[in-house]
């Protein structure tokens, strides 16, 4: 095998994995509280409010779709009777639409950051690293999706599948990969190094998602603020009826 396929496909993946785990290790140990999206909402809501629905919910749906891709043998959807056909339109349609959100939720919000001075001047050094390289992933991730309009297009799950399975194992089928077309190789090293760039960019705080949201108590607010029958009382100048004095003055 050759040794560049070697590299990229049988060694590569692990140095990767090590410096995503680790680097996010070492952010929570030393910048917690960097774990967050410096949002700029206040500068500008509006074109916000559009883009980042479409951008996050299409991200979540592509990576949904990454994990059954990837992670579900055709074994399995063979005994559920998925039939391949299904499948593939599947995976075509709704991927393709969920990667299509994906990449004009972040056209807008790249257009956004460019357009309003005051969120162009939070922009970091990550962000300008960060942003090209999340449009080059979505624009390889889309071309190898509409690779599936052919008449005889790329299984993936017999090619991709299997060495991103295979990693696990600690016995990647380096062949699997290499004889995967152009578009897919490209998109998994680009999947790559936007997962070394992950822990020290903006993305980081997806590991605080507030999951426990969903099952907390409710909060209670009790305001200490006085209630106003008492201040309009006061403000008149009456005081507060004492039974003792009453009983005493003979009322």
């Amino acid at each position: 095998m050759n040794l560049v396929h070697t590299a990229l496909w049988g060694v590569l993946p692990y140095p990767v994995l090590t410096l995503a785990v680790a680097g996010s290790l070492w952010r929570y140990r030393y910048d917690r509280f960097g774990f967050t999206t410096r949002s700029t909402q206040l500068h500008e809501a509006r074109l916000l409010s559009v883009a980042g629905p479409l951008f996050h919910y299409g991200l979540f749906l592509v990576a949904l779709g990454h994990i059954a891709g990837l992670l579900v043998p055709e074994w399995l959807t063979e005994r559920l009777r998925i039939s391949e056909r299904l499948y593939h339109l599947n995976a075509l349609l709704v991927g393709g639409a969920a990667g299509l959100a994906t990449a004009a939720g972040l056209g807008l919000l790249i257009w956004r950051r460019l357009r309003v001075p005051a969120v162009r001047r939070t922009t970091s050094r990550s962000d300008r690293l960060l942003h090209p390289l999340l449009a080059l992933v979505l624009l390889a991730g889309l071309t190898a999706t509409a690779g599936g309009i052919n008449a005889h297009p790329y299984d993936y799950r017999r090619g991709v599948s299997l060495w991103f399975r295979s990693l696990f194992t600690l016995d990647p089928d380096v062949s699997a990969m290499a004889h995967a077309p152009l578009v897919y190789r490209v998109h998994a090293l680009l999947a790559m190094a936007l997962f070394a760039l992950w822990p020290f960019s903006r993305l980081v705080h997806a590991f605080t998602a507030p999951l426990g949201y969903v099952v907390r108590p409710y909060v209670l607010y009790r305001s200490r603020a006085p209630r106003p029958a008492a201040v309009s009382r006061r403000a008149a100048g009456h005081r507060p009826h004492r039974w003792g004095a009453s009983a005493r003055s003979g009322r």
